[in-house]
């Protein structure tokens, strides 16, 4: 069996063929443009292989309730462009109606978390994956199944508490100050002028940053109490990671007991933060079984 893996993301896609044993044995990105180019690319390469299921992971939000008549749908996202695409119908009439996998990028990112930890010999039973970058998502796995009903979840966008001396009013469309709005990396360049990659890991914005991800981290711990919280995309750091556990530590104040917070909240196992891709083949492994 050979399985395809689309990545779709705000800034670019990633497209990949993988194996059995989710091993990828080709790959391509390029740029997000228009639906219509990109959705051309990503079909014209994926036909010049044989493919038995397809994985899709994209930005969001999406419609993934199979009884809606918008599912396989980007519904109300910020990127003008995207807004009521169809992206799985594209992909089932380009591509022969192959059986297809249709999820979040954070989703897949965080099943493909599993299936890695998993294939160490690591097993965990229940893992939550966050994405800090242009935007902030999360998804939750549990006992092998991702958590959702009526829709996927929407971590990126959970209210949290100010701090103190943060005056900045949030860059989120929707709701301001929400998490993504405080945390994402285009904050970086609205609060300092400058970009994430450029601030110093010395400089004062990162103990606010580690406070507001904290907050993140110890909803999901007391909402889902996962065994394992990751965290990936270009804002993370370990040094970034250190300060949050330092915080939740903190936050928790001992009300609940914690396993090693070094390993409790980690970096991503997938290299250079490839999680999704490997999370959708094992989606699209998923559906055929």
């Amino acid at each position: 069996m050979n399985y395809g893996s689309i990545e779709a993301g705000g800034t670019k896609f990633v497209c990949a063929i993988g194996n059995e044993n989710f091993q990828i044995e080709d790959r391509i990105q390029f740029s997000t443009t228009d639906p219509k180019e990109t959705l051309y690319k990503a079909k014209e390469y994926l036909k010049k292989f044989q493919v038995d299921a397809l994985g899709i992971a994209s930005f969001g939000p999406i419609d993934i309730n199979e009884k809606s008549s918008k599912y396989g749908y980007i519904t109300n996202t910020p990127k003008e462009r995207w807004q009521n695409t169809n992206f799985v119908g594209y992909m089932k009439e380009k591509m022969g109606g192959l059986p297809i996998s249709w999820t979040t990028d954070v989703n897949a990112a965080a099943y493909g978390e599993y299936i890695m930890w998993e294939r160490q010999g690591k097993k965990v039973d229940s893992l939550v994956y966050y994405t800090i970058g242009t935007g902030v998502g999360a998804g939750a796995v549990v006992r092998g199944d991702l958590i959702g009903g009526t829709g996927h979840p929407e971590m990126g966008h959970v209210l949290l508490k100010r701090h103190s001396n943060d005056n900045f009013p949030g860059i989120c469309p929707f709701h301001k100050d929400c998490l993504e709005g405080l945390v994402s990396g285009p904050t970086f360049e609205f609060r300092l002028n400058k970009r994430g990659e450029d601030v110093s890991k010395e400089d004062p914005i990162w103990d606010m940053i580690a406070y507001y991800i904290a907050q993140a981290a110890m909803q999901v711990t007391l909402i889902l109490r996962p065994e394992k919280i990751v965290f990936g995309g270009g804002v993370v750091s370990e040094p970034l990671l250190e300060k949050v556990r330092e915080e939740l530590k903190y936050m928790l104040n001992d009300y609940i007991p914690l396993p090693d917070l070094r390993a409790y909240i980690s970096m991503p196992v997938a290299e250079s933060n490839g999680s999704a891709t490997i999370g959708n083949f094992a989606l699209a492994q998923k559906i055929m079984m």
